[in-house]
């Protein structure tokens, strides 16, 4: 049996004593990390067709975060590089998107006492792995056929005119745009939640290939597929905006259940335009038999609707909901709203057969803060200037303990679009909080995963080989 990564550091009692004091009026920051650095652990060197980025550019990551027990987590980046303009050959307009692998960054978030520090902890990211993402079956692509394809192995990747005619639900499609991720109890699956379809697929963590589509409901779909995005929102009545997709995924504590949050409305459900309006749509599925469900969200905080950005389980029927605008480092402007709202779900009414703002209403479910990062952020001394415009990944860590008192832990991350000098390096800031901070909010307790310990792909071949070592020692001294 796999040993078991239960949710807390133990590593960090000894060092307890060198931390804050445990008398917290209300969640703290905690550390501030960065991982700089131009290259992931991909091997893909060759250039993407915008003739700027290579195919192993690290970027993005802070797209979503998973947990996978201890201080792994699992690091998301999106469809890739597209700040360059560029025109693909014969002209088409493929909105700058690249034949970038999808992939998923294997971290090590090393959390340490800091003693005399401006925060109580030091955190050090570590990249330890990269695993691209493919479908053993072959899949649809445009101009460009994926130059990383190998028998058995059909990369998906983010150049927008990989589809066939059809709905946008089409599993075959090789266009991937990845924006949300967790980790399977056992530690041998990962599910990622894409804009493109959306889809939300089943991945083998050792290999990266695909073991499952989830079929989602038609109403999320598009009819009428477009390598534009703009084309897409003005050719469709129905179905996801482009480009604000399934952009959040929770996964249950019991590792039953994924929550996967619209970052807009529908067009179906829009009011006031495309994507407008103050209703989101939250699609539960069972992942044992596909059974989904649909509820609706109140994105509105102070009257204004919000992005949604990601979706975290706090129990089986609570969650948190990461809202922003899309303002501060980035976007040459100062950040006013990135908040953490706390969401429950009980008895909420399936509103699958419901279309249109008016008729999502009346069962939408609104949020109470839990959260205010901006705020934290800005009372720790970081410019509203200087807070990522794009705070997109979170997720719970392992516990820590600090003077006999446990703290549970939340790290968030951002999507620097690729453009560290634009938009920053890929940051993560972590949190601690207590169960009375979630009632606070409204909440109950927190109820972490409890996930198997595995190897990381990198740790795969080592483990291999020694095995292979450990049998031919065998062999010898048997004979």
């Amino acid at each position: 049996m796999s040993p078991i990564y239960r949710p807390t550091l133990l590593s960090l009692l000894l060092a307890s004593a060198f931390a804050a004091p445990t008398a917290h009026a209300a969640i703290d920051l905690i550390a501030i990390g960065s991982l700089n650095q131009a290259a992931d652990l991909s091997g893909l060197t060759g250039l993407l067709e915008n003739g700027v980025d290579r195919g192993n550019a690290l970027g993005g990551i802070g797209s979503g975060l998973a947990w996978a027990g201890g201080n792994t987590f699992l690091a998301l980046p999106d469809r890739g590089p597209n700040a360059t303009d560029w025109t693909a050959t014969g002209g088409a307009a493929v909105d700058q998107t690249t034949s970038y692998v999808g992939r998923w960054q294997s971290l090590t978030l090393g959390l340490s006492a800091s003693v005399g520090g401006a925060l109580p902890y030091t955190l050090t990211p570590t990249l330890t792995g990269t695993t691209l993402l493919y479908s053993s079956t072959a899949l649809n692509y445009g101009a460009v056929t994926s130059v990383n394809n190998s028998a058995g192995k059909f990369y998906f990747n983010g150049r927008s005119d990989n589809f066939a005619a059809g709905s946008s639900l089409n599993a075959a499609n090789a266009r991937l745009d990845p924006e949300a991720i967790r980790v399977s109890n056992d530690g041998r699956s990962v599910f990622i939640s894409d804009e493109y379809g959306p889809y939300v697929y089943q991945f083998d963590r050792a290999t990266g290939e695909r073991l499952k589509a989830f079929a989602l409901p038609s109403n999320l779909a598009v009819a009428n597929i477009s390598a534009h995005g703009a084309a897409e929102i003005s050719g469709n009545t129905v179905g996801r905006i482009a480009n604000k997709g399934m952009e959040g995924l929770a996964i249950t504590p019991d590792g039953s259940t994924l929550y996967g949050f619209m970052q807009s409305p529908l067009e179906q459900d829009s009011a006031g335009g495309a994507g407008k309006g103050l209703v989101n749509r939250i699609v539960q599925i069972n992942i044992a038999t596909g059974t989904v469900k649909q509820f609706a969200y109140n994105n509105s905080v102070g009257g204004a609707s919000n992005n949604s950005s990601e979706i975290l389980a706090v129990n089986d029927h609570q969650f948190l909901v990461l809202e922003r605008d899309g303002k501060g480092l980035g976007d040459g402007t100062s950040a006013s709203f990135k908040k953490l709202q706390l969401v429950d779900l009980a008895g909420a009414t399936d509103v699958s057969a419901l279309s249109g703002a008016a008729a999502l209403a009346p069962f939408a479910r609104s949020g109470t803060t839990f959260l205010d990062i901006r705020l934290a952020l800005h009372n720790f001394g970081i410019a509203d200037t200087a807070i990522p415009s794009k705070l997109e990944g979170a997720a719970f860590g392992a516990d820590i303990v600090e003077a006999g008192k446990t703290f549970h832990t939340l790290y968030i991350a951002n999507d620097n679009d690729f453009v560290p000098g634009v938009a920053g390096t890929n940051q993560f800031y972590v949190f601690r909080f207590t169960d009375a901070d979630l009632a606070a909010a409204g909440g109950s307790a927190l109820v972490n995963q409890t996930i198997s310990a595995v190897p990381e792909p990198g740790s795969w071949a080592l483990m291999l080989g020694g095995l292979l070592a450990v049998g031919a020692i065998s062999r010898r001294r048997g004979r």
